[in-house]
């Protein structure tokens, strides 16, 4: 048993950030999985007490350095601190004298747009973030994606839009909508975060344009929170947040106990994609087909029949069905089931809903059901179709 006196640590993130959450989270693991014992100082509304923060009577700080204002506060602070944030080309940027943990914001792009090359797409856009310091990263991920894009010699087109609220919301859709319709189709888009890429895909749906036939979208943070708030399941880039987080809380016990980690630096690469329908493109030559493809991918989870995707499509339903024979090889119910299915996987896998309630939100029509479609389709129940996605998040 550890004894020894508790460290006093202040973790300096904010909490409505996913990629915040995910660091804190991965300290949390590193302290359960050692015998450090630390007393952690962590408060939502941090930036307001910012000021003396340099006179802290503490032990260490792990803080987010893509705030600037974090930045300035800490370059007088006497404890030891360890730096998370997102990596820099200048090498200018990253503050001095402080081992730095840094997801690689090149990597994350490079395998965004990777997969959309895979996914058959010859034509590419980002959508970021207004131009402002506390959007550095973003900034840093539109260069990974121009440097990519001049590679091959093609045109790098990025929209930045405006900051979200209500007063500016209307304007901003209307924005979103003029540059989606301006695009060549079909067209990738890698959006700097899930949030982006959530009111890009409203912007889509609200226009008519179909995802991913015309746009196929995918974010960056896997945040669960995002994809319970799409109407179609949004593919994201995982950044390895949890595993900063882990090496963070490493290198401040290691600087706690004597060792000198001045400027020590370490890129953190992606730790793979979630990929969901937002991002499947596939090539579909007729408009039917298309069209009800879009219909399906809004409405599935709403329990909607293959009569009423072909009402909507405005044929028959036996011509309907012929089409999807001759074009994708499968019915229109197997491509509603899929649909369902996949919605009900990205829904188990954020952990914070019970089986029956996902089954409920993704049109079963029982959660014996759901279980009888995982059985046949995964070859598992959704109970442990959802611990394992579980276990791999904690690994």
């Amino acid at each position: 048993m550890n004894t020894s006196k508790a460290h006093r640590i202040a973790l300096l993130f904010n909490a409505n950030k996913s990629f915040d959450r995910e660091v804190i989270s991965g300290i949390a693991a590193y302290l359960g999985s050692t015998r450090a014992a630390w007393d952690l100082f962590l408060e939502e509304d941090f930036r307001l007490r910012l000021a003396g923060i340099e006179n802290w009577q503490g032990d260490g700080i792990i803080a987010d350095f893509d705030d600037p204002a974090v930045a300035a506060a800490l370059s007088r602070c006497s404890v030891p601190v360890v730096a998370v944030g997102g990596s820099y080309s200048d090498e200018a940027e990253y503050p001095r004298g402080l081992p730095y943990v840094a997801t690689d914001n090149f990597k994350l792009i490079k395998l965004a747009r990777d997969h959309l090359i895979d996914v058959g797409l010859h034509r590419f856009a980002m959508f970021s973030l207004p131009k402002a310091k506390e959007n550095r990263w973003a900034q840093e991920r539109e260069n990974a994606f121009r440097t990519l894009m001049e590679a091959d010699k093609m045109e790098a087109p990025i929209f930045r839009g405006c900051e979200t609220s209500a007063s500016a919301w209307d304007e901003s859709v209307e924005g979103q909508i003029a540059w989606l319709r301006s695009l060549p189709k079909p067209v990738g888009i890698i959006a700097v975060t899930d949030a982006r890429a959530r009111q890009l895909l409203q912007a889509c749906i609200i226009a008519g344009i179909a995802v991913p036939e015309q746009v196929a979208l995918i974010g960056i943070d896997n945040d669960p929170l995002v994809r319970m708030l799409t109407r179609i399941p949004l593919s994201s880039v995982i950044q390895g947040a949890q595993e900063m987080g882990r090496t963070a809380a490493h290198l401040l016990d290691q600087m706690l106990h004597g060792v000198r980690l001045s400027n020590t630096r370490i890129l953190m690469p992606p730790a793979g994609i979630n990929v969901f329908a937002s991002s499947q493109h596939q090539a579909v030559r007729h408009p039917h087909v298309a069209r009800a493809r879009h219909f399906i991918r809004q409405y599935a989870c709403q329990g909607i029949k293959t009569h009423q995707v072909a009402e909507y499509v405005g044929v028959s339903r036996s011509s309907l069905e012929a089409y999807f024979r001759q074009e994708l090889g499968c019915s229109v119910h197997d491509v509603i089931l899929q649909f369902k299915l996949d919605a009900a996987k990205a829904g188990l896998e954020c952990g914070e809903r019970s089986i029956a309630d996902v089954a409920l939100g993704c049109g079963f029509t029982s959660t014996q059901y759901m279980h009888l479609v995982f059985k046949r389709e995964l070859g598992c129940t959704p109970r442990a179709y959802r611990d394992r996605a579980l276990a791999l998040e904690t690994e």
